[in-house]
């Protein structure tokens, strides 16, 4: 595996326990130390992650890593597949939240894929998804379970919701009737591409974020085309809304 992309996501890590120190007040100290151990097993975890390959990445390893106790790591984790499925979730939470939001209050669905695209493609091409992927397809003839994770709290969890947005938009008149489920794919297809293989097998630096923003815009575009939709602007919405309201 790189050292590059390594050192990159275990800066990353740190830097946000960093971060989270700076922020906490003196009567959270203890719940800011124990989140402050917690970010540096992660840390340390896709340290030895990535230069082992997940079947050697055991919870010693990765204790001795983050100087901390193999006790330490079992209150924390039940065992490596619990420590690992975590950083999956926690790597895919940000898009599983907003898609959850959205659908629970009911708002403009296509405002929700604009806002999805970019934290989506941001996910599914940082350093930290990188190192899951490679080590995923290294793992395959092993133990074959990170790969297992990935899927089950990334596409496998996304997807539903993506589909179930598309659906509140038909609902609303504001794309053609077609499978919901077949346009998402599509939605999927369209955003990411090849874009996550390109990165895996490092032919491509993470993409900066105005050409994140470039790629989800033409999407939007491009998924408006295919399904029917008119093309809008972020504002339409609200500039719809306060029309009605006049």
């Amino acid at each position: 595996m790189p050292a590059f992309t390594a050192r990159v996501a275990g800066q990353k890590a740190l830097a946000e326990v960093s971060g989270a120190a700076t922020r906490a007040s003196s009567d959270g100290a203890a719940d800011s130390g124990a989140a402050e151990r917690k970010a540096r097993i992660e840390a340390a975890a896709y340290e030895v992650l990535a230069a082992s390959g997940y079947k050697a990445a055991s919870m010693l390893a990765i204790a001795k890593r983050a100087s901390a106790s193999n006790e330490t790591l079992y209150n924390l984790y039940d065992n490596k597949q619990a420590l690992f499925g975590s950083l999956v979730q926690a790597n895919a939470a940000e898009a599983r939240e907003l898609l959850q939001r959205a659908l629970e209050r009911g708002g403009d669905p296509m405002q929700t894929l604009e806002r999805l695209g970019p934290v989506l493609l941001k996910v599914v091409t940082s350093d930290k998804a990188i190192v899951l992927n490679r080590a995923a397809a290294g793992d395959v003839h092993d133990t074959g379970t990170l790969g297992a994770a990935i899927a089950a709290f990334g596409r496998e969890t996304i997807a539903p919701l993506v589909s179930n947005v598309i659906a509140q938009a038909q609902r609303k008149g504001l794309v053609a009737s077609v499978d919901p489920k077949e346009a998402a794919a599509v939605y999927f297809n369209l955003l990411i591409g090849d874009l996550q293989v390109r990165r895996v097998i490092g032919v491509m630096p993470e993409p900066a974020d105005s050409e994140v923003r470039r790629r989800a815009k033409r999407v939007m575009e491009l998924f408006g085309k295919l399904f029917g939709v008119a093309e809008r602007s972020p504002s339409s919405s609200l500039a719809r809304t306060r029309g009605r309201k006049r």
